[in-house]
């Protein structure tokens, strides 16, 4: 039908921690927002295939039977006119849809509300304002590097002092290194470093493997021997655990997941929705 296919990263309750549950999965091609019509999440899942019906077989005997049907017969245009008429409907109902789709997105997020821990959990911005937005990603979904890259500096600037951004960890078990991403960002927070260090995952310079954490640590100037031995301990796995049950708990299982003051988005989507529901927000406030 020419639409674009969605797609999306299903978590489960369990990740993977070294990799041996992981799927191999291809590396993806960095999403551009300017070829995005709507929300999009970390990966796609399997093609939805359908079942391949075998070429009717007609008996050749048919064509030179003696017998003959007693009804008259029917003009072969009527034959041609029934799937164009189908198609037609077909085409006016998935319009139809379409549109209640296009606009589904803040709508659902406006009646879904969902309460989520934000108090011990890295933040930027005021404690008290007005708009607290909780991410819940995956550094090695290729989907929470674009927002990262192409929305989250420009949602922040448009609203200055308004926003108390909260990220918490959802690593998604088709990809090994998010657990381990994960932990690094951690331990870089132990010395002060965590949004850096953020970053420095998303923008993904030396790629994702021990050997990249350790460099883009060492280019923050953090303490490369501190660094290596909070790797080595583990210690912020049950908390990354935590978060993905937290996640699970409330309904979300892909990457982006989003709560703007209790209500829930999901997916990649472009900074035009997010201004739709923090301007909401912002005007309910008395």
């Amino acid at each position: 039908m020419g639409k674009k296919q969605y797609v999306y990263c299903a978590s489960a309750n369990q990740i993977s921690v070294n990799g041996k549950e992981a799927v191999r999965v291809l590396r993806h091609r960095k999403p551009d927002f300017r070829k995005w019509e709507r929300s999009s999440t970390c990966t796609a899942p399997s093609q939805t295939r359908f079942p391949q019906m075998g070429k009717k077989q007609y008996n050749a005997a048919m064509e030179t039977s003696p017998y003959r049907s007693r009804h008259n017969r029917v003009s072969p245009l009527v034959y041609m006119l029934i799937p164009i008429a189908f198609f037609m409907g077909l085409g006016g109902g998935y319009l139809a849809w379409g549109s209640n789709q296009a606009s589904s997105a803040a709508d659902s997020g406006q009646a879904r509300r969902v309460t989520v821990a934000t108090n011990g959990y890295p933040s930027v911005g005021p404690s008290n304002a007005p708009i607290t937005i909780v991410e819940f990603s995956d550094y090695q979904c290729p989907y929470c590097q674009a927002w990262d890259l192409q929305v989250y500096q420009q949602l922040m600037a448009s609203y200055p002092n308004k926003i108390r951004f909260v990220y918490r960890d959802l690593p998604l078990p088709m990809h090994p290194e998010a657990v381990p991403a994960a932990e690094a960002a951690d331990c870089a927070g132990e010395q002060g470093a965590y949004w850096k260090y953020h970053d420095a995952l998303f923008n993904q310079q030396y790629g994702l493997n021990r050997a990249a954490y350790e460099h883009y640590a060492a280019d923050l100037g953090l303490n490369s021997k501190a660094f290596a031995a909070c790797l080595d301990s583990q210690r912020y796995l049950s908390k990354i655990q935590a978060n993905a049950n937290d996640a699970a708990n409330v309904g979300l299982n892909s990457t982006p997941s989003f709560v703007i003051n209790g209500r829930v988005l999901i997916g990649a989507l472009p900074f035009s929705d997010f201004k739709t529901v923090i301007d909401e927000e912002l005007a309910a406030k008395p």
